[in-house]
This record gives structure tokens, C-alpha cells and sequence, in this order.
């Protein structure tokens, strides 16, 4: 959405300060964390359809209301329809895609799918960044806004053309045990817990831009050193698609390989800086791409949704600890902290045929 990279000028220009800036971003992440399992299971239970139109919906009411009164109440009110939005369609895009590919006999390439999914999110940024720059020129944030809410429309109504698989329920005689019974299969649950401890490492993407600058990138360039290091990132997950349920201990190694990118970045300075982190990004959403296809294989019956939301709950409290880390010891300690991750992912991910 051209709104994404203008959003915080926007706040910045109807005065908002930095103490409410970070209230704002407060009420997004608890609401996203309170509303994730609730609309993973009303996916499940009503449909997964429409619960990603009601999330475009939902997304554009936020960009409209920030863009018809911008204010720190409407920015509070907007985030927390945000928030809906993005727990809408976290578990529930991946539910709805292995279960129709499952339906068509294609669920071995869910990987393949999934992993373009999460290079369409990357590459995407270039045009978004590009548009953005062409409407604030053209008309200001309220064009940036409006455009952005019609796009979240024209993404509900391309939701309502895709085909939804009927959800396997079990029979009548035996039914599906429920979401907390699946879950304490150890199988499943350690996968869980592995997409969580993974995922959440993404939260290293937002301190790339101060990593270079602080390695000796000029400042006019680190723009196109985060962009460089994203289109590595886009390369690794497309490689992450064709791993062929790869084991745990290739995974943990991999995850080692990327932290060690790590720590060569946050030693180096220069090009040689966007090489290392470029190589580890890569390497590290080959790894995220893989353990989602794997734990989506481990999930049966009806609850897919609701599983995979409880993995996305996992990854945003997980993504605290990146957090963490960064303040206590800068990029260092994140390097570690994804080599202490790596252990986990070899266990968690394991096969267990």
C-alpha cells in the first residue's frame, strides 16, 4: 500500500509526538496479539474467505479514517482496525492456500507457494515506495490515503473470487479433537514452537537501515543497501520454496550459517557490510520459508487457521526478545540470539514420519 512508508510523516505532520507515536504502535501490536487466535478459529469455524474480505475491510476503514481526520484518536482508532486486519489474515492465508492446493491434489508444493507469497511481499516494496513518492507529489496524504484505501477494497474483492476448500472436519462418530488437543500432539507442537522462535527473528529487518548506516554506509546510499539486502532476502525464500522437507539439522544449520552472516556484518564495514547481511538474510528466510511449510504439513483437521495463528501469536512475542537484544548489545547480540535459536529449529523440525 503506498501508504506503508509515509505513514509515520503523516503522524509526524498532524503533531503527533514521540511518547503518542509509541502509544499508537502499542495499541496496534496488543490488539494484533489479542485478536490473532480468535480470528484464526472464526477462519476455521465460519470461513477463511471471508474472514480475509473482512480484513480488507477492516484495512481500508483504517486508511480512511486516518485519512479523513487526521488526529492522534483517529490514528489509535485506525490502528486498532489495523490490527484486526492483520490478525484476519496472518494464519488464515496459509489455511486457506495448503487447504486448496490439498484439494487439488498439490499440497507437496505448498512450499513453492508459499515461498512466492513471501517474495511478492518483498519485491513489492520497490513499486509501493516508487507510487507513494508519485501521489504525495501529486496530491499529499489525503491521495496517498485514499488510493491506499481503495487498493485494501480491490484486495477484498479479489479475496471473494478465490476458491475455498470444504475444511475436513472428521466424521460424525469420531470428530476432530479441538485446537488444544491438536496442539499437545508433540509433534505439532514442537513445530509451533519452532515457527515462533523463527519468525520472530524477522523483527531483525527493521534495524538493517541503522546496522549499515552505523557500518559505515554513506546516508544516501543506505536506502538502496536495504534494498539490495531485500531483494537477498526474496532470492533465499524462492530457494526455501524448492527445499524438499528438508531435516532439522540441514535447517539449524542453516540458521547457524545466517547468524554467523550476522556477526560478520556487525564486524565489517562498507559493501562488504550489505554482502554478509544480504547472504544471512537469505539464508534465514530460506529457513523461515521451509519450517511454515513444515509445520503446515504436521497440521490436520479443522483447525489449521487457529494453529497457525497460535505460531503467529509465538512470533510476536518471540520478535520481543530481537527486540531485546538489540537494545542490550546492537546487532551482536541478535547475531547470537539467532546461533541460540538454532538448536531449537534442529529439534523442533525434525522429521517424525
Amino acid at each position: 500500500m503506498p501508504l506503508y512508508p509515509l505513514y509515520a510523516l503523516l503522524f509526524l505532520d498532524a503533531g503527533v509526538s514521540a511518547g503518542e507515536l509509541s502509544l499508537l504502535f502499542g495499541f496496534w501490536s496488543v490488539t494484533g496479539l489479542l485478536a490473532e487466535v480468535p480470528a484464526g478459529l472464526l477462519a476455521d469455524r465460519w470461513s477463511r474467505r471471508g474472514v480475509l474480505v473482512l480484513a480488507g475491510v477492516l484495512q481500508a476503514a483504517a486508511f480512511a479514517v486516518w485519512t479523513a481526520a487526521p488526529s492522534t484518536g483517529a490514528f489509535a482508532a485506525g490502528f486498532v482496525l489495523w490490527g484486526l486486519a492483520g490478525a484476519g489474515t496472518s494464519g488464515t492465508a496459509e489455511a486457506l492456500v495448503h487447504d486448496g492446493l490439498t484439494e487439488v491434489g498439490a499440497a507437496g508444493c505448498f512450499a513453492r507457494v508459499n515461498a512466492a507469497m513471501t517474495v511478492a511481499e518483498l519485491l513489492v516494496q520497490v513499486p509501493t515506495a516508487l507510487a507513494a513518492t508519485a501521489l504525495h507529489a501529486l496530491g499529499g496524504f489525503p491521495l496517498v490515503g485514499w488510493v491506499s484505501a481503495v487498493l485494501c477494497l480491490a484486495a477484498a474483492g479479489l479475496a471473494l473470487r478465490f476458491p475455498e476448500a470444504a475444511v475436513d472436519g472428521g466424521d460424525d462418530e469420531e470428530p476432530s479433537p479441538g485446537p488444544g488437543a491438536a496442539l499437545r500432539r508433540p509433534a505439532l507442537l514442537a513445530a509451533v514452537v519452532a515457527v515462533a522462535l523463527v519468525g520472530g527473528l524477522d523483527g531483525m529487518e527493521e534495524y538493517f537501515p541503522v546496522l549499515v548506516a552505523e557500518r559505515g554506509v554513506p546516508a544516501l546510499a543506505v536506502p538502496t543497501a536495504v534494498l539490495v539486502v531485500s531483494l537477498a532476502g526474496a532470492a533465499g525464500a524462492a530457494l526455501g520454496g524448492r527445499l524438499v522437507r528438508p531435516p532439522g539439522r540441514l535447517l539449524g544449520a542453516l540458521l547457524v550459517a545466517a547468524g554467523a552472516g550476522l556477526l560478520l556484518a556487525a564486524a565489517t564495514a562498507g559493501l562488504l557490510v550489505v554482502a554478509a547481511l544480504g547472504v544471512a538474510y537469505g539464508v534465514y528466510l530460506a529457513v523461515l520459508v521451509a519450517a511454515e511449510a513444515e509445520l503446515q504439513r504436521r497440521i490436520s483437521g479443522p483447525y489449521r487457521a487457529t494453529i497457525t495463528s497460535v505460531a503467529g501469536v509465538g512470533v510476536e512475542l518471540s520478535s520481543l526478545l530481537v527486540f531485546a537484544a538489540w537494545a542490550g548489545g546492537g546487532s551482536g547480540a541478535v547475531a547470537l540470539l539467532v546461533l541460540a535459536v538454532a538448536p531449537a529449529v534442529a529439534v523442533g523440525l525434525r522429521r517424525r514420519d
